[in-house]
């Protein structure tokens, strides 16, 4: 069984990351343990004080990568000593310093036991563990192997073995620091940490409901520690633990959202995947010519109790694509410069030859290998897709959100072609129109909403998902349907938890601890809150983003991958999800999202146009953003009762 930990403390700087109790014990359970880039590293660090564990007293977090964690060990015949573990975890090293300290004389004996298994992530995942390496001693260091992995503990104490010890004698008020670090040197990584302090601007909030600024604050620092590169091109990891790497869908969006700081990370990410396009028809991996790919392992993943075996490049996803052509046209309208966009304008041509190859219908999937994911959009657990009366869809299956992305990108795809001098912009308008008719006569469904998908027998899922929300403002949708839409998802059954149900709580198949029918997702309820600012319906927006800030409060800012879909009137707190990721890229960047669609700003660098244009309905009081980036340039936004205004746009820039 998949491990829990939504109470385990994490500390990221990507491609490392460091999972351990609230008392800061690494210990040999669950998903505890010191990662790099699909592997544990360190699977035990238990500190004692003569033989006894300390007692905690609390943690708290510096940034992404830092932790403190402060313990006492009482003694009936002595003084009460101080213990504070100060965790610092960067690429490929992990520092520790601990500091011992009393009121009074004290000699006490601190030991530290470590121990390494070098377990694959998929057998930690699936609830297994490694066998514990017995380790090298060396001069002042231990050293364990596996693989062309090797891990080395450097420290201050002595042996023997994997005990490390201290012997401390302590006058009065005094302290001692120990120190050890774990280095790790993993030649065969498939991924690599970033090689720049900063990809984006560090954006500053103000406004009346605290909440925001703090959200962004902890979420761009969250964020810092996800990033990973190839070469000098930045994209963002998914998420921590399970999914500490490349996937498109997630780093896409992740990069879109994160526009308003800037077109860095959208290039590297828009590079990176374009790196690894489909070149051929493989039915294993799902690669396709002009397909975006969907995850990047070290080795092929095994997970025998999902009966899932995907190849360690893997293709299985129905809408990176589509959203990578979005990212594209996007960025060029934040200012990303003509000619890294007309780079990329060959993969673009790709792109568009795979969603020509889709053929005249909609877009559907169906894992023909008996392995991959069943589900291939957002939602892809293998109960995802269900009817509203419980039962589960039969694929192939076509989302109801991967047509509203298709729409989109044909669209994005046809202002591109006509901007750099390409043919084919009225062909795609075209297809967009189509595939805008067919959607209407096939989706909707008797209680005035779009179905989540239709079946392999064509018929309409018709379930109330928040999949449908993803089409407010793809322009799929006539003004009406967007009402009804919004409408739909305004009901208490969809967005009476904290942000919005991915499922509604009057279908059969609803559970609010299930992963995709009936929880929340933070990426989700933002993307679908500013869809509905951007369409007017301003106080459904507030509804949605007040939701995921009572959440984020109670997460302490850091946004989980999902939590429960409990109803706020029964609960006075988000339940967390036992085994969301956390952080997770796209539900940190999430913050970012619901700032833009606060402000109402949407920019057209190419058109010389910036829209600024705050929803009504919105309950933030001034707010103030600085640190944004427009073609490059720092701007700020201020908006208050009189307006919203703009200082620092570049010229020849007009705001609507």
């Amino acid at each position: 069984m998949q491990p829990l930990l939504h109470d385990l403390v994490v500390a990221v700087a990507a491609p490392t990351s460091v999972l351990c109790g609230a008392d800061g014990q690494i210990r040999a359970t669950g998903v505890q343990g010191m990662f790099h880039a699909d592997a544990r590293v360190l699977s035990e660090a238990v500190l004692r004080l003569d033989g006894e564990e300390p007692e905690p007293v609390g943690h708290a977090p510096a940034s992404a990568g830092t932790t403190h964690f402060v313990a006492v060990a009482r003694r009936p015949d002595g003084p009460t000593v101080r213990i504070r573990r100060t965790r610092i975890v960067s690429p490929a090293r992990m520092q520790e310093r601990i500091t011992v300290e009393a009121p009074a004389p004290v000699t006490v004996t601190v030991t530290l036991d470590l121990a390494a298994d070098l377990a694959p992530m998929a057998v930690v995942r699936s609830g297994g563990t490694g066998n514990p390496l017995s380790p090298r001693p060396g001069a002042g260091s231990l050293s364990w192997s596996r693989e062309g992995i090797t891990v080395t503990a450097v420290h201050d104490g002595i042996g023997p073995g994997s005990r490390l010890s201290w012997a401390v004698t302590l006058e009065p008020g005094a302290a001692r620091d120990l120190t050890f670090t774990v280095r790790v040197d993993d030649p065969s990584a498939v991924i690599s940490p970033p090689v720049r302090d900063h990809d984006w601007s560090q954006a500053r909030v103000t406004s009346g409901d605290r909440r925001l600024g703090r959200l962004v604050a902890r979420s761009l620092d969250d964020l810092r520690g996800l990033r990973l590169a190839e070469g000098d091109d930045t994209y963002l990891a998914a998420g921590v633990p399970w999914y500490l790497t490349l996937f498109g869908r997630d780093s896409i969006w992740a990069a879109r959202m994160l526009l308003p700081l800037g077109t860095d990370l959208a290039l590297g990410t828009l590079r990176v995947l374009a790196r690894r396009q489909g070149a051929r028809l493989d039915a294993v991996s799902g690669e396709a010519p002009g397909k975006i790919m969907h995850e990047l392992r070290r080795a092929d993943l095994h997970l025998p109790g999902a009966g899932l075996t995907l190849p360690a490049a893997y293709y299985g996803t129905i809408d990176a694509t589509p959203l990578w052509i979005s990212l594209l046209h996007d960025a060029w309208r934040w200012g990303l410069p003509a000619g890294r966009v007309a780079e990329l304008l060959p993969h673009l041509d790709a792109a568009l030859g795979w969603l020509a190859a889709q053929g005249d219908g909609f877009l559907e999937y169906l894992d023909t290998s008996g392995h991959g994911l069943v589900h291939q959009g957002w939602k892809d657990s293998g109960d995802a897709v269900r009817f509203r009366d419980g039962r589960l869809a039969e694929p192939p299956i076509a989302l109801a959100e991967v047509q509203g992305y298709a729409y989109r990108a044909a669209l994005d795809a046809a202002a591109l072609l006509d901007a750099f001098g390409r043919a084919d912009g009225d062909r795609w308008r075209e297809f967009a129109a189509a595939l805008a008719t067919r959607f209407r006569e096939r989706f909707w469904v008797a209680g005035g909403y779009a179905a989540l998908a239709l079946d392999r027998e064509g018929r309409p899922v018709d379930s109330l998902t928040s999949n449908i929300g993803h089409l407010l403002g793809t322009g799929l949708l006539a003004g009406p349907e967007e009402r009804s839409v919004v409408a739909a998802l305004s009901s208490q059954a969809m967005s009476g938890g904290y942000g919005l149900r991915t499922m509604s709580a009057d279908d059969r198949g609803f559970a609010p601890l299930s992963y995709h029918c009936g929880s929340v997702w933070a990426h989700d309820t933002a993307i679908v809150a500013a869809g509905m600012a951007r369409a007017g319906f301003g106080a459904e927006a507030a509804t949605l983003i007040d939701g995921l800030l009572t959440a984020a409060e109670g997460f302490d800012y850091r946004l989980p991958e999902l939590h429960s879909g409990d109803s706020r009137a029964v609960l006075s707190r988000p339940m967390p999800y036992p085994a969301a990721c956390r952080p997770q890229a796209w539900s940190a960047a999430a913050s970012v999202l619901m700032l833009q669609a606060v402000l109402g700003l949407e920019v057209d660098v190419p058109g010389d146009r910036v829209r600024l244009n705050p929803p009504p309905g919105l309950p933030f009081g001034t707010l103030e953003a600085t640190g944004l980036v427009i073609a490059g340039a720092p701007v700020g936004v201020t908006v208050d009762a009189t307006g919203a205004t703009i200082s620092g746009l570049p010229a020849g820039l007009s705001v609507e």
